[in-house]
C-alpha cells in the first residue's frame, strides 16, 4: 500500500546504507530547514508564516464561549463534603444553554448530553470552573463543548473533573425549530472539534443499534447462571420511586424544566437506589448518553423511578427515568428521560470496594440486567480504543461488534484531527503536487495534495475501493475484502510487493472508515487504520505491518474539480530515519501520485466503475 510501503523503505534506506544522490542530499537539508530558493507565492487564503514566537497575534475570542466559577458551599455537597453530582449537572447543563443561546440568539432547550466520566470528587471550599462553547451548528441542533476543572484556592491546584459534550435545539415562537448560522472555527483546537462533532453525532445515532448488535450475538443466560448466585440480593429492594413538583426556580423563561434540574433528581433517586444495595454512600462515577424524549412545564409532576440493573465485582448500573403528568388524578403519563448511571463505593483509601450481586425480577428485569452487561461490555472496549497510545506497540487494535462504532469513530477522528493541524511545511513541489510535511513530538506526517479535473464523489468512490487499488499503486499487490462492517465501514487483508533484502511481501489487516460531507465545506473522508482479527492472525509468509493513521481526504473545488489531499502518520520510531531521508523518496511518492491522478481522469466516467460504487 502506498503509505505503508513508504515508510517500510525509508527504514530500509537507512539501515541498507543506500546512497542518496547529492541533489536529494541538498533537497534533505534545504527542504526541511528552509530552501534558498526564492519564496513561493502564497495561494488565495493561505497566512503567512509568523516571523518568531511573539510575533503570533492572539488567538480571537469565541463569540459563544461562556466561562463559570462557583465556590462549593456547604449547601451544595453531600454528608462527606463533597459537591453533589446532581448540583454540578445543573451547573453544567446551565453553562452549555448559555453558550447555545448566544449562538442562536433565542430560546434552547437540551436535547441530549453524551457519556460523562467524572474523573475526581470535588470538596467544599473549592472552586468549579467550567468553560462551554458551541463546536459546530447542524441544521436547527447544536453541540457544546463543556470542560470542568475544579480549583484550590490554598494551594492553586488545578485539576479536570470531565469533559462533556451536549446537543441543543433552538427554539422559536411557539416552539418552532429555528435554522441556525454555521459556526466558523478559528483556532486549530477549534477547528478539530468543529471536524470530529459531525463524527459525534453519527456516534449518537447509531449508539441505541450497537446495543441491539451486541445483545443479539451475546449469549442469552445471566451472569447468576455462571456462578454462584445464592447471596445475591433481590434487585426489587433497591426499587426508588419519587415524585417532584415543577416550579418557577425549576424552569427557563419559556416555562420548561431545566434538563440539568431534571438530571440532579434523577442523580437523587439514582443515589439511594445505589445506596440500598451496598447499604453505603455511593460515588457517581458515570453516566451512559441519554436523550430527552420531551419537555415538561411549570406545574407539571414528575415520576422518578431508579433502579439497581446489575451489580459487578466493583461498580453497579442504576437505570433511572423521569415521566410527567399535568394533573394529580391524570392518567397518562410522557416518558421525559432515561439514563444509566455507573456507581461504585469506595473505602477509606479511595479504593473501590466488592459489592454484592444482584438477582433480577423475571421478564423485564432480566432484559435489563443483560442490557447492563452489554453496556459495560461497551463502556470497557470504548475505553481500550481511546487509552491505546499510539506510542506503544501493537498499534492494532481488536476488531469486535462491541467496538466497531468507536473504532470507526477513532478512524476517522484520527484522520481529520491530523487534517486541522497547522503548521504544516511545503517540502516539495512538483507541477501539480505538492508534498507537506509536519513535525510534531515523536511523530513526522505527510500531507500529499493535488488538484484534479474529477467530481469529489466520483474520486471519493474510486479512491475508497481498495481493490482498484493496484491499478495506480505500483507497491501495492492485492485486497481482499474480508468484512463488510456496514455502508461505510470494511476491512480489508491487504498485500504489498517484497521490501529490499527480506525474501516475503508485508501484509496488512486495515479498517477502511468512508465518511459522505456532513455539511457543505467538509469534505469526502477516507481514512484508514490497522485493527486485528482472529480469522486473520499473522502468518509465517508475511511480514505482518501496520499503520497509525492515513487516508484521503477529497474537497469540492468546483462541480468538475476536486482537491485531493493524501495524509500519512509515521509511527514511532520512524522519525530519526524518516526526518533524514524523506526526500530519498520523495520523487517516488509524487511519480505514485501522478499515477493516481490518471487512474482518477480514465476511470471518472466509467460506467462499470460506477455500479461497484459502495
Amino acid at each position: 500500500m502506498l503509505s505503508f510501503f513508504w515508510l517500510r523503505c525509508l527504514l530500509k534506506m537507512v539501515k541498507g546504507n543506500v546512497i542518496v544522490p547529492e541533489d536529494i542530499l541538498s533537497f534533505c537539508c534545504n527542504g526541511l530547514q528552509g530552501s534558498t530558493s526564492a519564496p513561493r507565492a502564497r495561494e488565495p487564503g493561505e497566512q503567512e508564516e509568523a516571523r518568531g514566537a511573539m510575533a503570533s497575534p492572539p488567538a480571537a475570542h469565541n463569540p459563544t464561549e461562556v466561562q463559570m466559577s462557583q465556590l462549593v458551599q456547604p449547601c451544595h455537597t453531600n454528608h462527606r463534603g463533597e459537591l453533589s453530582t446532581g448540583q454540578l449537572l445543573k451547573w453544567i447543563d446551565t453553562a452549555a444553554c448559555l453558550s447555545a443561546e448566544r449562538h442562536a440568539g433565542c430560546p434552547c432547550v437540551t436535547a441530549s448530553m453524551d457519556d460523562i466520566y467524572f474523573e475526581h470528587t470535588i470538596s467544599v471550599g473549592q472552586v468549579v470552573n467550567i468553560k462551554a462553547k458551541v463546536n459546530r451548528a447542524f441544521n436547527s441542533s447544536m453541540e457544546v463543548g463543556i470542560q470542568v476543572s475544579y480549583e484550590d484556592l490554598c494551594s492553586g491546584k488545578h485539576c479536570s473533573i470531565c469533559k462533556a459534550y451536549a446537543t441543543f435545539v433552538a427554539q422559536g415562537p411557539m416552539g418552532s425549530k429555528v435554522r441556525l448560522e454555521p459556526v466558523i472555527p478559528q483556532t486549530e483546537e477549534e477547528k478539530i472539534e468543529y471536524s470530529i462533532a459531525a463524527e459525534r453525532r453519527r456516534m449518537r445515532l447509531v449508539h441505541k443499534d450497537t446495543l441491539k448488535d451486541l445483545l443479539t450475538s451475546s449469549p442469552q443466560e445471566t451472569e447468576l447462571e455462571t456462578r454462584d448466585g445464592s447471596g445475591a440480593v433481590p434487585a426489587e429492594r433497591t426499587r426508588v420511586e419519587s415524585v417532584e413538583l415543577v416550579l418557577p426556580p425549576h424552569a427557563n423563561h419559556q416555562g420548561n424544566t431545566f434538563g440539568g434540574q431534571i438530571m440532579a433528581w434523577m442523580e437523587n433517586v439514582a443515589t439511594i437506589a445505589a445506596s440500598r444495595l451496598c447499604h453505603s454512600y455511593p460515588t457517581l462515577r458515570a453516566i451512559e448518553m441519554f436523550h430527552f424524549r420531551g419537555p415538561s412545564q411549570v406545574g407539571d409532576r414528575l415520576v422518578l423511578k431508579a433502579i439497581v440493573n446489575n451489580a459487578f465485582k466493583n461498580s453497579m448500573e442504576v437505570g433511572v427515568s423521569a415521566e410527567a403528568y399535568g394533573q394529580e388524578m391524570s392518567v397518562s403519563r410522557r416518558h421525559i428521560n432515561s439514563a444509566f448511571m455507573t456507581f461504585v463505593v469506595l473505602d477509606q483509601q479511595g479504593q473501590p470496594r466488592t459489592l454484592p450481586m444482584v438477582a433480577p425480577e423475571p421478564g423485564d428485569g432480566e432484559r435489563r440486567y443483560r442490557e447492563a452487561s452489554a453496556r459495560k461490555k461497551i463502556r470497557l472496549d470504548r475505553k481500550y480504543v481511546v487509552s491505546c497510545k499510539q506510542t506503544e506497540v501493537p498499534l492494532s487494535v481488536p476488531w469486535d461488534q462491541s467496538n466497531k462504532v468507536y473504532l470507526s469513530y477513532n478512524n476517522v477522528s484520527a484522520l481529520k484531527m491530523l487534517v486541522a493541524k497547522a503548521n504544516w511545511a511545503l517540502a516539495r513541489e512538483k507541477e501539480k503536487v505538492r508534498m507537506y510535511t509536519l513535525e510534531e513530538d515523536k511523530f513526522l506526517s505527510f500531507r500529499i495534495e493535488m488538484s484534479v479535473c474529477i467530481p469529489a464523489s466520483r474520486a471519493f468512490s474510486l479512491l475508497s475501493n481498495l481493490r482498484r487499488r493496484h491499478e495506480w499503486d505500483s507497491h501495492y499487490v492485492s485486497a481482499e475484502l474480508v468484512q463488510k462492517v456496514d455502508d461505510d465501514d470494511m476491512i480489508y487483508h491487504v498485500v504489498s510487493q517484497k521490501l529490499r533484502n527480506e525474501n516475503k511481501p508485508q501484509d496488512f489487516v486495515i479498517l477502511a472508515s468512508r465518511r459522505k460531507p456532513c455539511s457543505k465545506g467538509d469534505p469526502y473522508v477516507v481514512a484508514f487504520r490497522s485493527v486485528t482479527l482472529p480469522t486473520h492472525p499473522a502468518r509465517p509468509e508475511f511480514t505482518r505491518g501496520e499503520t497509525l493513521c492515513s487516508g484521503f481526504c477529497i474537497w469540492p473545488e468546483s462541480q468538475e474539480m476536486s482537491k485531493v489531499a493524501y495524509y500519512n502518520q509515521a509511527m514511532p520510531g520512524y522519525l530519526t530515519y524518516v526526518t533524514t531521508n524523506v526526500a530519498g523518496l520523495s520523487s517516488d511518492i509524487c511519480s505514485t501520485f501522478e499515477a493516481c491522478e490518471k487512474f482518477l481522469l480514465k476511470n471518472k466516467e466509467d460506467l462499470i466503475s460506477r455500479l461497484q460504487d459502495f
